[in-house]
């Protein structure tokens, strides 16, 4: 099995110690491999490699892990790249709520004009990142979990050298958590998933959305006749059957706007607010279980769950140990998916092994969300050029085109207002 370097960009955050573990679980697949944490903060990132070498020791893992601030010693003569990380922490992603609410639209993590100043935080991140690999790792592979995806690496792929793939659980969480509202057995479920990250429908090819070995929708179809009584599993389901394809759950942001602005309005915190009042139990968690005799991640006690980042420590397994296995991915598309331009990075399969990512091709993404998904293509596209090298103004335009802001009055209100929260984060052409 491989025996690699790898460097994790994050390595300090809630969710690491849920992604080291991960890794340990898999370490008869990269026995021998280094794994380097690189983070901001000097404490945390001490107590992560505690925490994470006797999770290792424990369970037997022939795994070395070290930490360092320093980004560009992390990156040196690495074979892979984990980036996972958060410009402005929790705090600045609460700002992405709560101000685009507060002008009656939607802001989330990656949805809206929090997405979107969430994208230009990142990728301004990502640019100095992609920058040292060229120099210290020209030939690994960047594994990309830092949100928004698909424009991180949509920025990263049209102005860098470096090979780089973006992930999400979405494409095999979705078709699941639809079985499971509708009260069905989420094992039973056979989908393929692609479109954009977050924004992704189940395909019509390979015989479209199977439960049992039987098409989906009817058995959906079936369960609304039956009632449903709630309301968000209803909408969800309703809006699968009334598509014939399986949503990625981020749609209701767009096909229900009015009801999610509504439910989010009403709520009295945002979820970045809720996620800050959790994270010093996460850090208390982390501390008590360094010092056990056994250390164990709590679920309900750990950012994430148990096990974080799996897909990213599936897909380099695949990469590394050359298994030509099927991974959903964001990668440019390259003719894979016909609705959308070669250079548009796409969430779709890909043959994953030595040789990097393949699309799988020969898809079409549903013909009732073609024209949204082409809306949000361009937006994606839009997004990753401004936040690389463009103006105020061309952020702007890029702002205005996202279906969830449309109104010129509303982007430049809400560029003023999250420009100015969030300008340490952005360069002073952006401001």
């Amino acid at each position: 099995m491989a025996s690699v370097k790898l460097a994790y960009i994050g390595g300090g955050s809630t969710r690491a110690p849920g992604t080291l573990a991960s890794f340990i679980r898999q370490a008869q697949n990269f026995s021998g491999s280094e794994i380097v944490l690189q983070d901001l903060d000097q404490e945390r990132l001490d107590l992560v490699r505690r925490l994470a070498s006797r999770m290792a020791a424990a369970q037997g893992a022939d795994l070395k892990i070290t930490v360092t601030t320093d980004r560009r010693e992390a990156l040196e003569g690495c074979d892979g790249v984990l980036s996972s990380y958060r410009p402005g922490g929790f705090e600045a992603r609460a700002q992405d709520e709560r101000i685009p609410l507060s002008h009656g639209a939607i802001g989330q993590e990656t949805q809206g004009a929090g997405g979107f100043f969430m994208a230009l935080r990142a990728i301004t991140v990502a640019k100095g990142l992609v920058a040292d690999m060229e120099a210290v790792c020209p030939q690994a592979t960047l594994f990309n979990y830092t949100n928004p995806v698909n424009v991180v690496a949509q920025a990263i792929s049209d102005h860098s050298p470096i090979k780089v793939v973006s992930l999400c659980e979405g494409p095999i969480v979705f078709p699941r958590e639809i079985a499971e509202l509708a009260g069905l057995d989420p094992g039973r479920v056979r989908a393929v998933m692609l479109g954009l990250n977050h924004a992704c429908w189940s395909a019509a090819e390979d015989g479209g959305a199977q439960y049992g070995g039987q098409p989906m929708i009817p058995v959906l179809a079936q369960k609304l006749q039956e009632g449903i009584e709630d309301d968000w599993a209803r909408r969800w389901i309703n809006l699968a059957v009334g598509m014939n394809s399986l949503p990625a759950s981020y749609m209701k942001y767009y096909y229900f706007e009015r009801e999610m602005l509504r439910e989010l309005q009403d709520k009295p915190t945002t979820r970045a607010q809720d996620i800050l009042k959790d994270v010093p139990d996460y850090w208390k968690h982390y501390h008590e279980q360094v010092d056990a005799p056994f250390p164990t991640l709590d679920p309900a006690l750990s950012r994430g769950g148990i096990f974080e980042l799996e897909v990213a420590v599936d897909v380099m397994d695949a990469v590394f140990n050359d298994k030509g296995e099927v991974w959903p991915t964001n990668v440019r598309n390259g003719g894979a998916i016909a609705d959308f331009p070669d250079s548009l990075v796409v969430e779709v399969p890909c043959l994953v092994g030595a040789q990097g990512m393949r699309p799988l091709s020969g898809y079409r993404v549903p013909p009732p969300v073609r024209g949204l998904l082409s809306a949000l293509g361009e937006y994606q596209q839009l997004t990753a050029d401004a936040a690389w090298d463009g103006s105020r103004e061309q952020a702007m335009r890029a702002l205005v085109s996202n279906p969830l802001v449309r109104s010129l009055r509303l982007a430049e209100t809400l560029y003023d207002e999250l420009a100015a929260a969030h300008r340490n984060h952005l360069p002073e052409r952006l401001w």
